[in-house]
């Protein structure tokens, strides 16, 4: 049964949650049947941790939830999908080793006897994959053979599958192109017609003023605002998050821009990175921009030794010598540390404590005699988290227990442990709210002061142009230019972001058979 448009499909009153300390208090609000409520508010704001009560995830310990007209607790998210109410969640639910099809359909295989209708199941999933623009997928490609971006997808439209009335994106558009976020807009439209409510979680002002029509504010778990989103501005909203101004320049202080201290020459791998070379000096923020695919990531692995080149060299020091860094250990040791763009699934053990999550590249420090010396862990742990200021109960609590941005200030806290001369930043605020932004950037440019060599990978341009002292530009895996600060425009960066394909496919038309030949 549908539900009529502004009609109150789930209200929850006085709703808090409590841990060893209260994470969320006393939140009233309605979810209304064709509307698009955006959810914001700063890392550990409590934005997860109400999405994952409403969902099913957890257990409120205060208040009460009523949906469609009755009371509702949901015991689990199994519960909580039965009755219409689904969730996708930041972290990807699916089974790599199964293929797209079975993970859409693991719950309700279709077929007889036992045995599984494989014909019917791509029916079904190609349809499911229809919808989110995953057509020209196979069904029966495994799942971990996908980009994120299409996991990402898959995910969506698993939970489009079937009955659903509540639906709640976490971040949804984080690791999705530009053709994806439009196809996603599309169908959250066609949901809205449906007279499902939609919550949409997200950092990104931009979206939840185009997709939304109302917008609710946490802030230190408790809500702030929950009224039409056109009364606001985004500056307005900023400080609605974050109880603060925050401007749009930033101050990187005084600091001395050296010698360089990394030199890269004609680095080669296959056609993801083509002869690219640059060199970083100290004390320099060195952006590198590019659109999706043109190599950044890549190039940063080349560095770092998780991948190895065809060809080129890197060097380091001052005068340049040239290193061999054939693992990510070589790399360490020679002074370089990467603080990469899957923070989960390749910077922390989420199920252990902060105070292991900082040991890991400080083992040294931490063991006596090859005998982990606990006081010592603990007192590393608690150095970071001061100077961090990481948001956590205490060294002990579990790195997947906090917030997105807290997250990554762990990843940080352990490479600065370690006074890694260079450090290679891939989307270092991915994820990360307004305020905990503006704490990551205030670390690079005392990281700056510091006289370290810092490389940062951004998707956004804006943020490039507002902490880098220069910014180099990756297209089709190939340097097309680095423009000096005070010396670029949007406009520039994002022509040359474009430049090395526009190049690469005049090149393939020329080369083309021509019809008349």
């Amino acid at each position: 049964m549908s539900v009529a448009a502004n009609e109150t499909v789930l209200a929850v009153t006085g709703l808090g949650k409590t841990y060893a300390q209260p994470v969320l208090g006393d939140v009233t609000l309605e979810l209304r049947g064709g509307e698009v409520l955006a959810l914001t508010g700063e890392n550990g704001a409590g934005k997860s941790t109400l999405s994952k009560l409403i969902s099913g995830l957890e257990t409120p310990t205060a208040g009460q939830m009523r949906y469609r007209g009755q009371s509702y607790a949901p015991v689990s998210r199994a519960e909580a999908e039965r009755l219409g109410v689904r969730m996708v969640m930041q972290e990807l639910n699916l089974l790599p080793t199964l293929t797209v099809a079975e993970n859409l359909f693991l719950d309700n295989l279709p077929g007889r006897f036992g045995w599984i209708s494989r014909k019917r199941l791509r029916q079904l999933a190609g349809a499911a994959m229809a919808q989110v623009g995953l057509d020209a997928i196979d069904p029966d490609t495994p799942v971990g053979e996908l980009g994120i971006g299409h996991q990402q997808m898959v995910e969506i439209a698993r939970n489009l599958i079937g009955d659903c009335h509540v639906l709640i994106f976490d971040e949804p558009t984080a690791m999705l192109t530009a053709r994806e976020v439009e196809l996603l807009f599309a169908q959250i439209e066609r949901l809205r017609q449906r007279g499902v409510a939609i919550v949409y979680i997200s950092h990104r002002l931009e979206e939840l003023q185009r997709v939304a029509q109302r917008i609710a504010v946490l802030r230190d778990g408790k809500l702030v605002c929950a009224e039409p989103i056109q009364r606001y501005t985004s500056s307005e909203l900023v400080n609605l998050m974050v109880g603060r101004e925050l401007g749009e320049h930033i101050d990187l202080g005084r600091r001395e821009i050296g010698t360089p201290l990394l030199k890269v020459d004609r680095l080669c791998r296959g056609d993801k990175v083509r002869e690219v070379s640059f060199e970083v000096r100290a004390g320099e923020i060195f952006g590198i921009s590019g659109l999706i695919g043109a190599g950044r990531t890549e190039l940063l692995r080349l560095i770092y030794g998780a991948d190895l080149a065809d060809s080129g060299t890197v060097a380091l020091g001052q005068p340049p010598r040239v290193v061999s860094i054939d693992s990510p250990r070589a790399a360490v040791r020679a002074g370089i540390a990467l603080i990469t763009e899957d923070r989960k699934g390749e910077g922390l053990l989420l199920s252990q404590s902060i105070s292991a999550n900082i040991a890991l590249g400080n083992l040294g420090a931490v063991s006596r005699g090859g005998v982990l010396d606990r006081d010592a862990e603990r007192a590393l742990a608690e150095r970071q988290i001061s100077a961090m200021r990481i948001r956590s109960a205490s060294p002990a609590q579990a790195v997947g227990e906090l917030s997105g941005g807290n997250q990554q200030k762990v990843v940080i806290g352990r490479w600065l442990e370690r006074n890694c001369q260079i450090l290679l930043f891939d989307e270092p605020t991915r994820g990360i709210d307004v305020g905990a932004k503006f704490d990551i950037y205030g670390l690079l440019a005392e990281l700056a002061r510091q006289g370290k060599a810092l490389v940062v990978v951004s998707s956004d341009l804006r943020e490039l142009m507002l902490i880098c002292d220069r910014i180099a530009v990756l297209s089709a895996g190939r340097l097309i230019d680095t423009f000096e600060r005070e010396h670029w425009s949007q406009d520039q960066l994002l022509a040359a972001a474009f430049a090395g394909y526009q190049k690469r496919d005049a090149l393939l038309h020329d080369a083309a058979p021509r019809m008349d030949a």
